[in-house]
Parts: structure tokens; sequence; C-alpha cells
């Protein structure tokens, strides 16, 4: 696993080394500034997962919230569940269970 680790970053090193050349950045209003490429795509890179993070911890949230068992503003009157709730759906049907063989098949 860390042979993993120390080749990512190596690529990632070397990436970097590669993009030191200055780029201008023209922002709104005719304003201006130069900054390494890499520290751009740098800086880019860590406000879109920032970004990301923020849209999604509504979600996140919302989906952890434990979810009421009861419609909101019913009162429960007891905590036991409903009768119909031990009911089964759809009753087994009466099957007799098929008699033993008198000697075990294999394959056959």
């Amino acid at each position: 696993m860390w042979l993993l680790k120390a080749a990512i970053f190596f690529v990632l090193f070397a990436f970097a080394l590669n993009n030191q050349e200055p780029v201008t950045l023209h922002w709104f209003f005719g304003a201006r500034s130069q900054a390494p490429m890499v520290l751009v795509l740098l800086v880019t890179l860590v406000l879109g997962v920032a970004l990301g993070v923020l849209v999604m911890l509504p979600l996140w949230w919302r989906a952890r919230r434990p979810r009421p068992l009861t419609a909101p503003g019913a009162a429960a009157e007891t905590s036991e569940p409903p009768a119909t709730a031990a009911r089964p759906l759809h009753p087994a049907p009466d099957v007799e269970p098929a008699p033993a063989a008198a000697e075990p098949r294999h394959g056959v």
C-alpha cells in the first residue's frame, strides 16, 4: 500500500514541477493576477471539493436523521404496533411435508 502512495506522490510532485509557469488570471472589471499554474489548479480543486461537500451536507444530514414511525401531528396512544401488523399479508398454504426417502439419491 505504501508503494502505491509513494507512486501517487511522485507523479503529483512531477506534475507540480512541470507546471510552474506563471499564468495570468483575468478577473472581473479588468483586474488581473499572476500565479503558478500548479497553485491555480490546487486552489481550484480545493474550492471544488469544498463546494461539493457543502452542497451534499443537507442531503447527508437528512439521510442520517431517524424517520418518525407515525405521521407528523398524529398522537400515538400506545407504543404497541397495531394488530394488523402481526398478520402476514399472504398466509402460507397448508402443505404436508414430503415423506422421507428410503435411501439417499445422489444426482439421480
